[in-house]
């Protein structure tokens, strides 16, 4: 057996999950396993991207979980960091002109 966590941060909470699962399994077996699927209705495990600590997975259906892993569960972006930045300073360089 080997001991891995499951991250997923939703919008209004947090869930860690540590948990066995037999050497051999991949990551998105292994997160079908660990049953967060169950506290968020609104994850769908079979098409969430997922990386382990911090880096992306291309393809976790072939990936296999080691000793220690901590699989995360990224959701969609609401809005583009680049985006936001390139809008927040344009305000501040109006607030500069105006004053």
């Amino acid at each position: 057996m080997i001991e891995i966590e499951v991250v997923y941060a939703g919008v209004d909470r947090q869930v860690l999950r540590r948990f066995a699962v037999q050497e051999g399994t991949s990551l998105r077996a292994a997160l079908m396993a660990s049953g967060i699927a169950a506290d968020f209705p609104e994850l769908d495990l079979t098409t969430s991207p997922i990386g382990i600590f911090g880096r992306v997975v291309a393809d976790p259906d072939r990936q296999l979980v080691q000793p220690a892993d901590r699989l995360e569960i990224y959701r969609p972006l609401l809005a583009d960091p680049k985006e936001i930045r390139r809008l927040r300073a344009a305000k501040a360089a109006q607030a500069r002109r105006t004053e």
